[in-house]
């Protein structure tokens, strides 16, 4: 299955290949994903904000989505945190589609370990000639503030549905679900002066108890 975003226990950014525990990922963590329900929905592209920030327009390649679940939260401030990160998300998936690892959207959303790491996931799908396509799921999305002003994200993958596919051929990798496919993050953001909620830091573990249907 597919892979979205990653970042290693050393605080690098990497996306690996969903589905099975052994197959062709470049990390061993993963993406959330629990059970669909009606307040989840599909993210084709980030939606332009009301909060007067000249935010860049994502597009996700065709045939991937992305779907957050809970997409708010009722809180402003929360809910600020969940659309940035959503956003760092699919600017992720975006530079994967064009080919492009140093992506000013990624950038925009993301710094220091996050950025870097997002910028080695990239390059190992060009290296790699593929891109990514189908649905991942991410759910059980909480957020808490830190007394330094920095918010924590933790989240579930679900990968049972995205895929990697060949680029020259257009041949999607289909890989047998595992408990592989579920993946728990535990994000770290902090506000620019712009007043967007940047990714710093990236934690996750695949096949994490917590995560799983």
């Amino acid at each position: 299955m597919l892979a979205v975003a990653a970042l290693t226990t050393a605080a690098a950014l990497s996306l690996s290949a969903c589905g099975g525990g052994d197959g062709n990922s470049k990390g061993d963590e993963k993406i959330e994903g629990a059970g669909s329900t009606a307040s989840e929905k599909a993210s084709p592209s980030a939606k332009a904000s009301d909060d007067g920030i000249d935010r860049p327009e994502v597009e996700l390649p065709d045939g991937d989505k992305l779907v957050f679940s809970p997409d708010t939260l009722g809180d402003a401030k929360s809910d600020a945190v969940l659309r940035d990160n959503a956003n760092y998300l699919r600017a992720i998936d975006e530079a994967i589609g064009k080919r492009n690892p140093k992506s000013k959207t990624v950038a925009f959303y993301s710094k220091d370990s996050a950025y870097l790491g997002s910028v080695d996931w990239i390059s190992g799908f060009v290296k790699d000639g593929t891109t990514v396509t189908g649905t991942v799921r991410y759910y059980d999305r909480k957020v808490s503030f830190s007394k330094d002003g920095s918010a924590g994200l933790t989240y579930c993958a679900d990968e049972t549905k995205g895929y990697t596919k060949n680029v020259k051929t257009q041949k999607v990798n289909v890989t047998k679900a595992t408990k592989n496919s579920y993946v728990a993050y535990n994000d770290r953001l902090r506000k620019n002066d712009q007043g967007v909620w940047q990714t710093t830091r990236s934690m996750s573990k695949r096949g994490s108890e917590v995560c799983q249907p």
